[in-house]
C-alpha cells in the first residue's frame, strides 16, 4: 500500500473495497443503497478500483466500468462525511483520471454522473456537463 501525501494516517490501494464495506460506505456517504449480492457480484467485474483507509477502515472509494476500450463510467465515488475537507476526493479521481490516461484510447466515451456540489471536483479534472447537447438519463426496473 502507498502512503497518501500529506496525510500519513491514510493508505490508498488500487483496489475495489469487498461488498460489506461497499454497501457500507455507500449508506453512511448518502449514496443510493446497493444490496450485498448485487455489490458481490458486481465489483469483481470492475475495470479498476480505488480505496482509502484511515487505521485500516475504508473511507473513500471511486470504481471505472465499462468495456476497457469504447465505454468508461466513472462511478461510486464516496468519501464518509467524517473525511471530507481532507482532500480524498481529489486523491481519488486523481487515481482515476491516471487510470484513465494510461487505459482510456482518445476515442473512448468517459463518463460520470456529477451529484452536486460534487461536480466542482470533477470538473477539476477535466469533467465538463453535456447539456444542453445531451442530458444524463437513468432507468430503473419496476
Amino acid at each position: 500500500m502507498a502512503n497518501m501525501s500529506n496525510e500519513k494516517d491514510y493508505q490508498l490501494t488500487l483496489t475495489v473495497p469487498t461488498p460489506e464495506e461497499f454497501c457500507a460506505l455507500r449508506k453512511v456517504a448518502g449514496l443510493s443503497p446497493r444490496n450485498l449480492i448485487s455489490a458481490t457480484r458486481g465489483l469483481p467485474n470492475s475495470l479498476m478500483g480505488v480505496s482509502i483507509r484511515k487505521q485500516g477502515q475504508l473511507v473513500a472509494m471511486a470504481r471505472v466500468v465499462g468495456d476497457g476500450s469504447i465505454v468508461f463510467e466513472v462511478v461510486d465515488v464516496a468519501v464518509t462525511p467524517s473525511e471530507q475537507g481532507h482532500g480524498l476526493g481529489k486523491q481519488l479521481m486523481r487515481a482515476v483520471t491516471n487510470y484513465l490516461s494510461e487505459n482510456a484510447p482518445a476515442d473512448a466515451d468517459v463518463s460520470l454522473i456529477a451529484d452536486v456540489p460534487a461536480d466542482h471536483l470533477y470538473a477539476q479534472f477535466g469533467f465538463q456537463p453535456t447539456a444542453p447537447e445531451s442530458i444524463g438519463m437513468v432507468w430503473h426496473r419496476e
